[in-house]
């Protein structure tokens, strides 16, 4: 191998003239190639764009060809409508001209009656001239037979008819009620009088007081105490009033609340028996009584739930139940008044086919407010409604209890039977006891009422204010106008007093005709 450099350079040099020459004739070979590729593409090129032109040209042919037909049919269809649009407007046309024809011949005839019409007017206002002056005539004559002026004439006439209607609406005021008594009141009774006689149910009469009887006169002073302490001690551990005075061997307490009443009422007992009396004492007789009134309470809610026949009552309103037990109401205990309402409304609602267990329910619970009436604001029917309510009965239940008094209107039977189941235990004969001061002042108000009335000579309340006896004066009320007055008396007694059961209204009508012999 040669180690020259020189031959190196040489070679180096040859080499590269070699490759510029490869480059050129490689240069030129491809400008050759490039121009033998541009003319084939310029006569591709021409040929489309002549074959494009030609097929413009045929698409542009067919083209005008469309839009002439197309132009020709929608020319054609214009026409059409056209052609129809003008035979529709003449039938309107002609259909318009009809009308008008026929409005002209109406307008005619319209006109021609209209001439006949005021004719007949003319001869009607001259006939009604006529008639005036008969009339008058007519008149004149009849005031001169009569004795009578028009106006005269016309208050006998008045007169005549009020005396004819008075009789005319006290008959039709009988008829009615005839019909209603015979329709309801039979029913009524036999509803009623079954419920009355398969219910009885024991009534006590008690108040806010109760009387401890004494083995003698010297238990007074121990129960006193030293300084009074034993008495201070038992009011303050019962919170009732002991009331010592000169009655003999008895120590009365007082206390609104029954049920503290009656936990003093055994505590006291409990200390006479035992006769150790003082403070400490007392507190446990207090404690031991309070425990005794406690399941003797709830012993008296499970007995009124069994007895009237009722289960899963709430634990709260059996207790408030046998509270009850030691509640009274005008001398009515109000327990036995609520298992008998609920005796009345459970057979009532059998006779109606109603629900019983419903209706018993409603009407023992209906005065439940009255266990906590003492110890909250309000009245034992709203307080009633919330027990009920927080207790989970149901809603029929609440409204009756709700209704029961009027409070609100009644809009179920249930509440309606509880209604009238009540009234009929609060009127019962015996059931409730009125001290004489109400009660005189009741009767006042009924005689009151019943005199406050034009033609009433007297009147009398009787039968312990169930029934007024009414004198009227005969020349002032006639027989018509006494069925009437009974009627009247009757609605004001509705409206104006609150009282149990029914008032019987009889009014007297008496003529006495007096001549004395000489």
């Amino acid at each position: 191998m040669p180690t020259n450099p020189i031959f190196y350079v040489i070679a180096a040099v040859v080499i590269l003239v070699v490759a510029v020459i490869c480059f050129l004739l490689g240069s030129a070979f491809r400008r050759k190639a490039d121009k033998t590729t541009l003319g084939t593409a310029e006569e591709e090129a021409r040929k489309i764009v002549s074959d494009a032109i030609k097929n413009a040209e045929a698409k542009k042919k067919e083209l005008l060809i469309e839009a002439k037909e197309e132009i020709h049919r929608q020319r054609t269809d214009s026409e059409k409508e056209l052609r129809e649009r003008r035979s529709e407007i003449q039938r309107q046309e002609h259909r318009i001209q009809q009308k008008e024809e026929n409005l002209d011949r109406k307008t005619d005839n319209l006109e021609a009656k209209e001439e006949k019409l005021a004719k007949k007017v003319k001869e009607v206002e001259d006939q009604m001239t006529e008639v005036e002056r008969l009339k008058k005539s007519q008149f004149e004559m009849l005031e001169k037979i009569s004795g009578f002026s028009a106006e005269q004439a016309k208050a006998h006439l008045l007169s005549i008819l009020d005396g004819e209607l008075n009789h005319e609406k006290a008959v039709r005021i009988m008829e009615f009620e005839q019909q209603l008594k015979e329709e309801t009141d039979a029913k009524a009774r036999e509803l009623v009088s079954q419920a009355i006689q398969r219910c009885a149910a024991d009534h006590s009469s008690e108040a806010t007081i109760s009387v401890v009887e004494l083995p003698s006169d010297e238990m007074k002073g121990r129960i006193i105490g030293r300084e009074g302490r034993n008495i201070r001690a038992l009011e303050t551990a019962t919170g009732v009033d002991l009331i010592i005075d000169d009655t003999p061997e008895a120590i009365t307490l007082s206390c609104f609340d029954p049920v503290r009443r009656e936990i003093a009422r055994i505590s006291l007992e409990k200390l006479i028996l035992d006769g150790r009396i003082h403070p400490a004492r007392i507190e446990e007789m207090v404690a031991k009584a309070t425990a005794e009134v406690d399941r003797t309470i709830k012993q008296e809610g499970e007995r009124a739930m069994l007895d009237a026949g009722l289960h899963s009552l709430h634990p709260e309103l059996i207790r408030l139940l046998g509270r009850l037990h030691y509640r009274t109401s005008y001398g009515q205990n109000v327990l036995n008044h609520s298992l008998e309402v609920s005796y009345l409304a459970g057979l009532m609602a059998a006779e109606l086919g109603e629900d019983v267990t419903l209706a018993k329910r409603a009407g023992l619970l209906h005065d439940i407010g009255k266990a906590i009436d003492h110890e909250q604001d309000g009245s034992h029917i709203q307080l009633g409604v919330e027990v009920a309510k927080k207790c989970k009965e149901s809603d029929a239940v609440v409204h009756a209890i709700h209704a029961h008094h009027g409070d609100v209107e009644a809009k179920t039977v249930i509440a309606c039977l509880v209604q009238a189941a009540d009234a009929i235990s609060a009127a019962r004969p015996g059931a409730r006891r009125e001290n004489i001061e109400s009660y005189i002042k009741r009767l006042e108000k009924l005689e009151e009422i019943a005199n406050s009335f034009n033609g009433v000579e007297s009147s009398f309340a009787i039968q312990a204010g169930r029934e007024v006896r009414i004198v009227v004066k005969p020349e002032v009320v006639s027989d018509d106008q006494m069925v009437i007055m009974a009627r009247d008396i009757a609605k004001r007694f509705e409206d104006d007093l609150e009282y149990p059961g029914q008032i019987k209204v009889h009014v007297i009508r008496e003529n006495r005709a007096i001549d004395y012999a000489k």
